[in-house]
């Protein structure tokens, strides 16, 4: 069967803890940029879609994304679970990725150990971007899906927090969908105490201390974060 991977980005000017933090700059280039550049580094991926709010306040964010050739979606604010289900159905989605841009160190080569792990295991959601039953580091990889299983939680989905945070609904029905996860391939990955996702000043103030480049391996990041500990 021919697939179409397709992975959505996350991405928001508002936020409570880090209000613009997509724009921040990060060795002189905005978060975003860095989540687009290092997303587009993966052989698995055949289309990437920023999917952000339709209000007033992301027009910018949107209007960098398009100046650098990014694909946009423009969708329902609160309701993230109807934005991603219409992206997908727009770009023809078979297969989800779904990556967070609070992760300016999403690595390419990680998001292609989730693909082909999926494929090879038959799930119905499979992750590698947070150490919930893994060792991998806190932001690095993603989360993907079937367009099916999307739409079953677009259509069975009714409370708030399974609409505004995707994939809760299938975190909260561990008996309907087969969830699973592994370890990163590269031992020297291994560090689930380590945290590289973008959510506070604080964040922000470690990711910029370290001497990163955006075309750096998963390990070279792992090495400058490790000096940071």
């Amino acid at each position: 069967m021919k697939t179409n991977t397709v992975a959505i980005i996350q991405a928001r000017m508002g936020s409570s803890r880090l209000p613009g933090k997509m724009m921040l700059p990060l060795q002189g280039i905005p978060v975003v940029e860095w989540v687009f550049r290092r997303t587009k580094s993966a052989q698995s991926i055949q289309n990437i879609v920023f999917a952000i709010p339709a209000t007033a306040d992301n027009d910018v964010l949107n209007n960098y994304l398009t100046g650098m050739g990014a694909n946009v979606f423009r969708g329902n604010e609160k309701d993230v679970v109807e934005r991603f289900f219409l992206a997908a159905k727009e770009w023809n989605a078979s297969h989800i990725v779904r990556i967070c841009a609070d992760n300016p160190f999403v690595t390419g080569t990680e998001i292609d150990h989730l693909v082909k792990f999926y494929f090879e295991m038959d799930c119905d959601y499979a992750y590698n971007h947070i150490p919930r039953n893994n060792r991998y580091p806190d932001g690095m990889g993603a989360e993907i899906v079937s367009f099916r299983i999307l739409q079953t939680i677009h259509e069975e989905a009714g409370v708030d927090d399974h609409r505004e945070h995707i994939f809760n609904y299938i975190w909260a029905n561990p008996g309907k969908f087969k969830i699973l996860t592994f370890d990163p391939e590269d031992e020297r990955l291994a560090q689930p105490d380590i945290k590289l996702d973008l959510d506070t000043l604080q964040d922000y103030e470690k990711l910029c201390s370290m001497n990163v480049d955006i075309e750096m391996t998963a390990y070279e990041i792992i090495e400058q974060a490790l000096l940071k500990k």
